[in-house]
């Protein structure tokens, strides 16, 4: 029997069946149209799952964008990218459609396991992770699981504070968060500004590759900003290991002037032994993190 893994972001949902065998078989990508609600989006998932049911299932993870349960299984709280989403007990009911045991993981825990068993962490108990997007996402890894706190929301790196004085609003209500001046997003904010048609990632690379005059400061002056964030941390938590996720991190170039801003702000104590290293498994760290809950709870006689 398979494992149907499934991530689910606001503008798609990612999805494949993991073999007895040890791979990912029928990845694929779905428009998930998060912005017409929650009540479309289950209907969307219950056909995707439907589509894969004749192939056998036995279990299904789903790692999800917004604050997550996972013992209950339940959406603690999703912003307007999902509206009517914050509730949704979700396990419940996959559990009641399909009659299996359901895994339900917040999408940033799920890609820091992704890589603790299949990725860039292998071998690394303890390490920090997070991701670049339209937000900025976190997880912390400790002894090989996620540390969730108190109220199992642990790792919400994006608001963190870096700009306390006339930062930027943000949609968790404060000012001066750290996603708001270090995602992805803000990177083509910023560049936007500069030249209208830096749109994108994609285009803004391609500008930096045909040394398009003005985007080399652009995405100086942001990888400034995710240096800021990134020495917090390490003053904070004093970790062995970094993990930094998103696409744009796929690019090289950007990559090493971070790395290069983050040790030229780090105090040479704490960056003696650090690791800072790109995730290793894509879009698809989310789809192996609910591989490797899956194991655990099976494992342990979980639901």
């Amino acid at each position: 029997m398979n494992q149907l893994v499934i991530d689910i972001g606001g503008t798609a949902i990612k999805s494949a069946l993991y073999t007895p065998s040890g791979v990912l078989a029928d990845f694929r990508e779905t428009a998930s149209d998060g912005r017409e609600g929650a009540q479309a989006l289950l209907s969307r998932l219950h056909d995707l799952i439907g589509s894969y049911a004749a192939q056998g299932i036995d279990r299904i993870g789903v790692s999800t964008a917004g604050q997550v349960d996972s013992l209950a299984g339940r959406i603690i709280f999703a912003n307007d990218n999902i509206p009517g989403y914050t509730g949704t007990p979700l396990a419940e009911i996959l559990n009641q459609g399909w009659r299996v045991p359901v895994d339900v993981e917040n999408d940033v825990n799920a890609a820091a396991l992704g890589e603790a068993f299949f990725g860039s962490a292998r071998g690394t108990p303890d390490f920090l992770c997070l991701t670049y997007g339209t937000g900025i996402g976190g997880a912390i890894v400790m002894n090989g699981q996620i540390y969730r706190g108190l109220s199992g929301l642990a790792g919400e790196f994006g608001h963190l504070v870096t700009h306390a004085q006339d930062g930027l609003a943000c949609t968790c209500g404060q000012n001066g968060c750290y996603e708001q001046y270090a995602s992805a997003a803000a990177l083509v904010r910023q560049a936007a500004r500069v030249n209208p048609a830096w749109s994108n990632g994609r285009l803004l690379t391609a500008a930096r590759d045909a040394a398009v005059p003005g985007v080399e400061s652009v995405i100086e002056n942001w990888a400034e900003e995710v240096a800021c964030g990134l020495s917090s941390l390490i003053h904070s938590f004093n970790p062995s290991l970094i993990v930094l996720g998103g696409g744009i991190l796929s690019d090289e170039d950007i990559f090493q002037q971070i790395l290069r801003h983050t040790i030229d702000r780090t105090m040479p104590s704490f960056a003696r032994g650090l690791v800072i290293r790109p995730a290793l498994l894509g879009n698809q760290a989310g789809l192996y993190g609910m591989v490797a809950i899956g194991r655990k709870n099976r494992a342990s006689g979980g639901i």
